[in-house]
Order: C-alpha cells, then structure tokens, then sequence
C-alpha cells in the first residue's frame, strides 16, 4: 500500500461532487422530497429513523449516479426522480441491517439509528424500506427496472453473507475479497446507472457500458472506503476507526500487508484478529 494517498475533503474544501451537483442538484432535492414523502406510514417510528438518517448527510452517489445516467442516454420524464429515490431506499435499508449487524454506535459522525432506537426496530424499518421499494416498483410497472433492482438486492444479500462467513479467515484472498465487494457494494451502484439507461431507452450496448460503469465506481468506492479505515480519523470518517479489524473483516488492506510479513508479523497480526475487543 506504499504511495497510498487516501483523504476526504475537509470543512471549506470544495468537494469534486459540486461541479456534478450543478447537473443534477435540482433533481436532487426532488429526491429526497419523493423520498419523504414514500417515508409517511401509520407507524411513527418509520419516519423518525428515515429522517434521522437523510439528515446525518450523505453524498447520495447511487442516485446521482441514476440521474447522470438517465440524462445521458436523452431521457426527459420524471420517472427517474421516483426510481433515484428507491435506489436510496434500498441504501438505506442496507445501512439500517448493516449497523446492527456490525454494532455500530455511528453512523456519518452522528449517533447511529440502532445506537438511538434499538436493534429490533432499525431491522423491522429497514424490511419496511425494502418491500416499500418493491411495491413502488410493481406499481411504477417497467418490468426491466424491477428486474435489474430485484438482482442487485439479492447479490447484496449474497455478498454479506458471504462475508459473514469469511469473518476471521486469514486465508481470504483477492479473489474472494472482490467476490464480495462486487455483489455487497458495487451491485447497487451498477443499478443505479443501469436503471438510467433503461430510462433513456439506450441501446442495449449503451446499457451495458453504463451497468460496467457503475460496477467500477461502486468498487472503487469500497476500496476507498476499506483503505480509510485504516488511515482516516475518526472526526473525518464519520465512524469509528479500525472497526474492520476488530470484527474479523479481512479486507484489501490487511490481504495486502499479509503477503508482505513474516512469520513473526504474521503472528501479531492474527492475535489482533483473533482476540476479543
């Protein structure tokens, strides 16, 4: 990892995404106003925790990916203000399971929605975002939408488990690691810009580039996201550090320094792994 220069803009710096936001800013705001409004439920607690989570930030990538996407490929309507914010809801939800699953207390720099509400409740909310986002689909009728988003959450499932499983095994390699990341991560990310070629009506070699595409930002984004973990600080990261190590996931960074040890290194760090927090 020699020469691996990683950081996130600090308070004040312009961030690479606000020359994006000048393309799609407008439909942005759309966005989380559809997404709101598909929060309203009978059910107090629904709403709260979805709130919690919009207002804890966020870049919002998987639907401006979407909106690029549609955009580029002609498409006018705006039935991509409604699927950008499924997108979302999908996200959501995996954030929601995700910070149960790893314990998390934080979540963007603020109080995680389980550390606020509970386990129980942050899990039955984020099944609530999942089937509301399928009857959406139903409703919105493209079956090729439906498809690509349905595929995408199940290799998302796939991805975690699979990572579950390999908790603590030191013999994970590369090809294992970006197993993984590709269905837990980058999956969603493909259809997001895969959905806005479908918008767009792109021929079917456009909708395969855009689906590549996505694919790559999305991989990208988690081996970023991997590396900072070790190398960020907490204030800038938005959660704790070191976390990786410390519940047993063996990531790019760690597969990396492996190859490079010794036996005695190689020791020390399975200790670090293997011993409880």
């Amino acid at each position: 990892m020699n020469g691996l220069n990683i950081s996130i803009p600090k308070a004040g710096e312009k961030s690479p995404l606000e020359e994006i936001l000048k393309w799609v800013g407008d439909d942005l705001k759309k966005v989380d106003l559809e997404f709101r409004r598909n929060l309203i439920s009978n059910v107090p607690i629904i709403s709260a925790i979805g709130e919690h989570l919009l207002l804890s930030g966020g870049k919002r990538l998987r639907p401006i990916l979407l909106l690029l996407s549609a955009r580029a490929c002609g498409y006018r309507g705006e039935a991509h203000i409604s699927m950008a914010s499924l997108i979302e809801f999908i996200h959501t939800a995996t954030l929601l399971h995700d910070d149960v699953v790893d314990r998390a207390e934080l979540r963007r720099g603020m109080e995680s929605a389980n550390a606020k509400w509970g386990n129980e409740a942050c899990v039955l909310v984020g099944d609530f975002l999942f089937t509301k986002c399928f009857s959406l689909l139903v409703e919105n009728g493209d079956k090729k939408v439906l498809q690509a988003i349905s595929r995408a959450t199940t290799l998302m499932a796939e991805g975690e488990l699979e990572e579950l499983i390999k908790t603590n095994d030191l013999t994970i390699t590369e090809e294992n690691y970006f197993s993984i990341i590709k269905r837990k991560t980058a999956a969603l990310f493909s259809a997001a810009t895969q959905v806005g070629a479908i918008l767009g009506e792109a021929s079917e070699e456009q909708e395969r580039a855009l689906l590549d595409f996505g694919m790559d930002i999305g991989i990208a984004f988690q081996l970023i996201d991997d590396s900072l973990d070790y190398t960020s600080r907490e204030e800038e990261f938005g959660k704790k550090i070191g976390i990786d190590l410390q519940d047993g996931k063996i990531t790019l960074p760690l597969i990396f320094t492996l190859r490079q040890c010794n036996e005695e290194e190689s020791a020390l760090i399975r200790g670090a792994v293997f011993t409880d927090p």
